[in-house]
């Protein structure tokens, strides 16, 4: 098993939301590495932190799992979607996309401060000045040190 963050806006698509829905397509994911991930890396069972980011107290509120696959992620070609890529070719996928499910919400947000905070999660590229993947593996050890936190 692998261990993963995924950010979004929770005014966009949130934890709350996720929880709603059961399972949800993660898609609209247009950056190179993030997509490789989603297509190579995730597999089924895999555990996925919840980060919301772009908001008043960004952080981790919870936890998914994938429960699919990455298959092509078909709002690229939608030119209704906000998502739409005209240069995305449905013989030749571009993008990519996987299911995650609600796991749980954590009992309380662990902020970005209370993150950088931890000299053990250093490494991390989510407390990097700079880093903006909106996918990003977690070690085993990093998820366990999270976990503690809450």
């Amino acid at each position: 098993m692998q261990y993963w963050l995924m950010k979004s806006e929770p005014e966009v698509f949130g934890i709350d939301d996720l929880q709603t829905m059961g399972i949800e397509p993660w898609d609209g994911v247009r950056n190179y590495q993030a997509r490789n991930m989603l297509r190579d890396q995730m597999q089924i069972g895999d555990q996925v932190f919840f980060y919301h980011s772009n908001c008043g107290v960004p952080g981790i509120v919870g936890i998914a799992e994938i429960a699919t696959q990455g298959y092509p992620d078909d709002t690229a070609l939608n030119p209704e979607s906000k998502y739409f890529d005209p240069k995305s070719d449905p013989l030749k996928p571009r993008w990519y996309r996987v299911d995650v499910k609600f796991v749980r919400k954590l009992h309380r947000t662990i902020s970005l401060h209370a993150l950088r905070a931890q000299t053990s999660l250093e490494n991390m590229p989510l407390v990097r000045k700079g880093c903006r993947l909106s996918v990003m593996p977690v070690t085993p050890a990093e998820w366990q040190t999270i976990l503690q936190l809450e």
